[in-house]
């Protein structure tokens, strides 16, 4: 028994040794971007292997990131003055895309304000997301251009790629460049796929 639990100690080792030392060994699953090497993750010289550090490339190989896809989003006041810490200010979907842009379409606006608006992501991280986002705020009438919204967002996916979370800052200007409102707290997002039923989303 002690030599056969030897053999298989032996066997695990190098087997993960080897995939320790294959240029491409890692899972590759949707839900887990890959990091980049700005030079190979390994070399042969003189007769010996060498391990060289991943630097990770932001925004590099976006195709690759788990957080693109469709998502049901919420928006949760901490922090903001005038408003309860835990209020649900806004939620809606938004779809992240792989080539680093994003739309939303806000729930809690109605269209004649301006429900639609528009942003660009960047991995910054292992897992970790940083948006940039913006939309024409409208008065209730829907007559009066307010002025731009700004929506500030840094998330990180969850294990299995199929939730985020993070914080957000939201400040809305006038067309002359003051900020009339900001807002700030949590985000989550949770990923929508051909089989979410639409009971999930309430």
């Amino acid at each position: 028994m002690k030599t056969t639990y030897r053999t298989l100690s032996l066997a695990f080792g190098a087997l993960a040794l080897a995939f320790s030392f294959a240029p491409n060994a890692a899972a590759q699953c949707g839900s887990y971007p890959r990091t980049k090497a700005s030079h190979s993750s390994w070399q042969y010289q003189t007769g010996q292997a060498r391990l060289l550090q991943a630097a990770f490339v932001p925004n590099d190989s976006l195709d690759d990131a788990g957080i693109v896809g469709f998502w049901h989003v919420k928006f949760v006041s901490v922090g903001t003055a005038g408003i309860t810490d835990g209020t649900e200010i806004d939620a809606g979907y938004s779809l992240w895309h792989s080539d680093g842009t994003e739309i939303m379409n806000s729930g809690g606006r109605s269209p004649i304000t301006g429900d639609y608006c528009m942003g660009v992501w960047a991995r910054v991280g292992f897992n970790k997301y940083k948006l940039n986002h913006f939309g024409a705020a409208w008065d209730p009438t829907g007559a009066t251009l307010v002025g731009p919204g700004h929506i500030q967002e840094e998330v990180t996916l969850a294990p299995g790629g199929n939730k985020f979370s993070g914080t957000f800052n939201i400040d809305q200007y006038d067309e002359s460049g003051n900020v009339v409102a900001h807002l700030q707290g949590t985000i989550t997002g949770t990923r929508i796929n051909v089989n979410t039923p639409a009971e999930s989303i309430f």
